[in-house]
């Protein structure tokens, strides 16, 4: 019996933490974290995974919650732990937001909060893939003129290495995210 209800007590207390809005928050903020991890280091900014988790954060959590995963990320990142993608110079830290991946960082937050926003507003399937669009188009947008105003300062070299070069990615990368999304979604349709 003791067992029995030890293990009763441990379901519930699973239940209530997999409802709790903090829960998801950190989880989608360590799975960003994880993303980054998956990368293919070119210079001067490396494909990662971490942009499909920003869109599937803001698509589960919603506009606010997807937001803070992401502003959760970049702040674990500022504090020195070894959340972003390797780079070839090796900085860490708040070094990071400086260097040339910084202005998409930055972006995460608000790529998240729209997706968020606009999921919120239409579940149909072309709503979240123009909505993951629009969202991957202001990271890239940001990170390109980060890049060419703190970084190379010539707008064709950065339009060529910081946009051009991701297009085809970001496409694959919408579309697994909408896969991902509308799959989870039929038996979670919104995370807490």
């Amino acid at each position: 019996m003791i067992t029995n209800s030890k293990t009763i007590q441990h379901s519930k207390f699973i239940n209530t933490i997999s409802k709790s809005e903090l829960f998801w928050i950190f989880s989608f903020s360590i799975l960003t974290a994880i993303s980054a991890q998956v990368s293919i280091p070119i210079k001067p900014v490396p494909f990662t995974l971490q942009s499909m988790m920003v869109l599937l954060a803001g698509a589960f959590l919603g506009a606010k919650n997807g937001a803070y995963s992401q502003i959760i990320y970049i702040l674990m990142g500022i504090i020195g732990l070894p959340v972003f993608a390797q780079t070839s110079d090796g900085s860490m830290g708040i070094a990071r937001l400086l260097g040339p991946t910084g202005g998409y960082l930055i972006a995460f937050p608000i790529a998240a909060y729209l997706v968020g926003y606009l999921t919120e507003k239409s579940q149909k399937y072309l709503s979240v893939i123009l909505s993951m669009f629009a969202a991957e188009m202001i990271i890239i947008y940001v990170g390109t003129l980060y890049l060419y105003s703190a970084y190379l300062h010539n707008f064709l070299e950065a339009i060529k290495v910081g946009a051009a070069i991701f297009t085809f990615w970001m496409v694959i990368k919408i579309f697994f995210a909408a896969t991902i999304y509308f799959a989870v979604s039929k038996k979670q349709p919104r995370l807490p």
